[in-house]
Order: C-alpha cells, then structure tokens, then sequence
C-alpha cells in the first residue's frame, strides 16, 4: 500500500510523541517472592529497592513477605520464596545440608541494642526478668545473650527468654511489661527511648563480626536461573548505593513506611551506617568470625567451610556492571 506524503508525517509525528517503540517495556514483571524477618534497619536495602521501583528497573515484581527466619527457610527450600532476607538462619540452615546458598550480604555487625523499661537502668537490674526474641539461637536471641554477658548477667541462669514475634511485637510487649528487655534494631530501640523512655542499656554492634541480612537463595535456583539471581542482586545493589549516597532522601521515605519522626529515621541511619557492607561482599576475616560462632553455638567439631555456605559471583559481576568497588 503506498502512503501519502500527508500520511508519512502524521506517522513521523505520532512516531515523536509516542517514542521508540521498547518491547522490553512491554514484557510482563516477573514476580518474585522475597521473605524478610525485621521492619527496620536490617531489611532497608530490600524496603528501598521497592519504594525506589529498583526491581521495576530490572523487570521483577516483588512480594516482600515478613515471616520468621525458619519459615522462610522451609519456603527457600522448598522453592515458595525466591530470595531469604535472614541470611543467619539460612547459614545455619546450611550446616544441616538444607540446599541454599548465601549470594550476598547487607550486615557484616549485628545492628541490636539492648533496650529495658524504664525502671532498669543496668543489666544486672535485669535479673530474673523476661527477654523477648524472635527465634531461640538466632541473630537477635545472640546479639542479646552476648550484651547480657557484657553487663555481667549469665542469660542461661540469669533471665528467662521466651521467644515469638517480630521486634516491633516486642516493643509492644516492652510497653504492657509482658517482657522486661529485648534486643532490638532502629528505629524500634530509638522509637522506645524517645517515646515510651525506655533505657538503651548497651549495643551489640561493637562487639562481635556477624554476617546478617542480604540474599540466600535455593542452590537448584542459581544453577538454573542465575539471570533471575542476578537481577534481585541488581536491585538490591542500586538500592544500596542509593541509600548510602542519598541520606535525606532516604530517611524521608523510612519514616513513611516506619510511622517514625524523620529524625528517628536519619538516626537509625547513621547508627548502623558502619555495620552494612559497601558491595554485598564481606571480608573474609568476618566470614570466618560468623562461622566460627555458629559452630561454637551449634556445638560442631570445627566451623563449616566458607566455600559450602558463600557464592558471591553474581554479587561481583553486579559490582562490576555497577561501577561499584
């Protein structure tokens, strides 16, 4: 058919308006189902990554779920969650043979603060109280234990914990007297001492090398679908570099998700700032600092090897892809 010059420019101008013609943009989100334990600071790389349309950018629609770290395991394994956020249980998991792999890692210091009510003012003051954890044995339950240690209380013989529920539960309980003390991360610790004046007996990020939070995924998964692997790190990336180039920014969008005063928000960010790794790749020092407490903790004859547990290949090429050291 043979058009008129009329026609050509109409088409020419319609062609502007419109803009190329992108069949990637055309091609329906890929879902991907993303499990994660804590509402705060340890989970921010993945909360920003979808407020910032990061995995839109990479072709993914994610389905951030927050459930315990065991459940999450069980769903890793069984291939109902594509990515685990709460990469220490996933370790642990490991030790066990459970097929999972660690690809990359957002915390290399475990970023808890031991927070009582108002009428403790010292750990010892807390004997014979309730602590609240997550998970017996987990991140939080440890960072907790060895605070305790710290202000010379035995958290074996000492206190009673009781475990269940989230850290923002656990503020709750704080404020009823269900539980006496709990570890938790920003901005709960901060929100409890402003708000409800609770008392910040210790942090645990001095303490300890501990390899938390990032992406563990089905070992079955990074063989077959590693472009699918890739593009969770890619997202997850970006939203690092974000975070750490854009404070405000950040912060503004942490106190809408949190309900938290913006001042709440920059203060969680900038307490836990040193604690995040800068490309998702800790050193090889922490990983062998995190190894050898889970095997003091799960009572093994030596520590796994690094090589069964880490698989940061994907994480470099994403650094590399990104400009990212």
């Amino acid at each position: 058919m043979k058009l008129s010059t009329t026609k050509i420019l109409a088409l020419a101008v319609l062609g502007l308006l419109l803009g190329p013609f992108d069949v990637g943009a055309q091609a329906p989100l890929q879902k991907v189902t993303l499990s994660y334990s804590s509402s705060g600071m340890p989970t921010v790389d993945w909360l920003i990554a979808k407020e910032r349309l990061f995995f839109r950018e990479e072709g993914l629609e994610p389905l951030l779920v927050q459930m315990s770290a065991n459940m999450a395991v069980t769903a890793g394994t069984t291939g109902d969650l594509q990515g685990l956020g709460s990469i220490g249980s996933a370790i642990r998991a490991i030790h066990r043979g459970v097929p999972l792999r660690v690809v990359s890692v957002s915390l290399r210091r475990p970023i808890f603060w031991l927070v009582a009510r108002p009428e403790y003012r010292t750990v010892k003051d807390l004997k014979g109280k309730l602590l609240g954890t997550a998970t017996i044995g987990g991140s939080q339950h440890t960072a907790a234990r060895k605070m305790l240690v710290s202000g010379g209380l035995d958290p074996d013989k000492g206190i009673t914990t009781i475990a269940g529920g989230d850290e923002a539960r656990h503020l709750q309980s704080l404020v009823t007297n269900t539980i006496q003390v709990a570890a938790v991360s920003p901005p709960w610790g901060f929100l409890a001492r402003d708000k409800f004046k609770m008392n910040i007996l210790d942090t645990a990020i001095d303490k300890y090398a501990s390899v938390q939070n990032g992406l563990a995924v089905n070992t079955k998964l990074l063989q077959e679908r590693p472009d699918l692997v890739k593009k969770m790190l890619r997202a997850k990336t970006k939203a690092s570099r974000f975070i750490e180039q854009n404070e405000r920014e950040t912060a503004e969008m942490l106190a809408k998700i949190w309900n938290s005063d913006l001042a709440i928000a920059i203060e969680s960010l900038r307490a836990t700032k040193a604690a995040f790794t800068s490309n998702g790749i800790p050193t090889d020092d922490e990983i062998k600092e995190h190894l050898a407490l889970d095997a003091q903790i799960l009572k093994l004859p030596e520590p796994i090897a690094a090589a069964k547990v880490f698989d940061f290949a994907l994480q470099r090429e994403v650094n590399k892809e990104l400009g990212i050291r």
